[in-house]
Parts: structure tokens; sequence; C-alpha cells
């Protein structure tokens, strides 16, 4: 039986970037209700025994979407970690992470990043971009392929680049669940704020797994 992850933060950490109120429905409703549906499925099936990323290999429809979200969420969540914030005078601000602070968080991924799109900053807008032009709702991945190169894709409803084999590293939530209660209908600017929270020792960890 599966249960819901527990986060590596309190609910009010990631704020100003994600409300402790959109925390509460998109992790305490949104992927509860994915963990419940999931292990109703597949009670009695030989799906109980298999490790979460085989089930989304292996399955289909309402198993498929359930399981697949469940793993999105989970490497959504465990990836954040709280700004680092300051007060301008009228509000609280979210100090901007530079390219020196990722590279030294994340030295290998770093430079597979920057050998790739020739630099953090291109990397960044191609995947702001890949997230802002997804139709309807899904995901924006970065994944790293078992030579160890680095892929940005789209992948709609509850896919992810487990399904091509890829080690998932890096992924932006573009269902509006996911930012509603905060950006309204402004994805753009909810995917540009994203990267101020990123942990990027987390995505450096399951990058140089992905090598071993």
């Amino acid at each position: 039986m599966f249960k819901l992850i527990d986060l590596p933060y309190h609910k009010e950490a990631l704020e100003p970037v994600i409300s402790s109120n959109t925390i509460e429905f998109h992790y305490g409703k949104h992927l509860q209700g994915y963990v419940d549906n999931l292990n109703k499925l597949i009670a009695g099936l030989p799906y109980e025994q298999m490790p979460l990323e085989s089930i989304v290999r292996h399955s289909e429809g309402g198993i498929f979407n359930n399981s697949g979200q469940v793993l999105n969420h989970n490497l959504y969540f465990t990836q954040f970690q709280a700004p680092k914030t300051f007060w301008n005078g009228q509000e609280l601000s979210v100090e901007t992470v530079s390219d020196d602070q990722i590279r030294a968080a994340a030295p290998s991924l770093s430079r597979q990043i920057e050998a790739q799109w020739g630099s953090l900053q291109a990397f960044r807008a191609e995947f702001e971009a890949k997230g802002a032009t997804l139709f309807g709702s899904g995901w924006v991945w970065l994944s790293a392929k078992q030579d160890g190169t680095l892929a940005i894709s789209q992948e709609p409803g509850a896919h992810n680049p487990v399904l091509r084999k890829e080690t998932p590293l890096l992924t932006f939530d573009v269902w509006e669940h996911a930012y509603y209660l905060d950006y309204q209908n402004r994805r753009p600017a909810h995917l540009n704020a994203l990267w101020n929270i990123v942990n990027w020792k987390v995505i450096e960890a399951r990058y140089t797994k992905n090598e071993e």
C-alpha cells in the first residue's frame, strides 16, 4: 500500500512562491486523492507488489493515471526548498538564485546543461517555454538518458520520462491546480518563480545516481 509522502519542509516554507493554501490543496487533497485511488485500483492485483515506477511503465487506464500522478508529484514536492526572502518595504520578496549558486549545488548537472544548451539561462528559457506552451494539463521535465545526456520534454496528463527509460530529474507541474490559487491564469509567471525554490542538490543527486 502506498502512502502520502512526507514533505521535507513545512507547508508555509515555500511562500511567497507557493502559498500554504496551494500546498494544502495540491499536496493534501490532490496527491492524497491519487494515492488513495491507486491503492483501491491495485488491491488484490500483481501491481500491489510492484515498485511505483514499474507500475507506471506497465499499466494503463486508471492505474496508469493515478500511479503516474503519484510518481510525478512525489518527485515534484521533494525537489523544493525554502527561498531566501527579504522585505522590500511593501511585501515579502524572493532573492533570485544565481548561476553560480546552481553550479555550486549541482556541478555535474550544470556542466552537462551548459555543454548542451550553452548556458544555464538558455536552458531555463527553453524549460519555461516548454512549460508555458504545453496545451492543457501536464508536466515539463528535465530527464537524463542512459548515456548521461539531458532532454527537456512536455509530458501530457500523468506521463513521465520513465516510460522512455530515462531518469526524471526536475519537473514543473502545469496542471492548473498547481498554480491557479496563487497565479490564476499566469502560468509563465508561476514557472519563472519556481526556479527560486528548486533544491539543486536534490536534482544533482538524481543525476549522479543515473550515472552510476
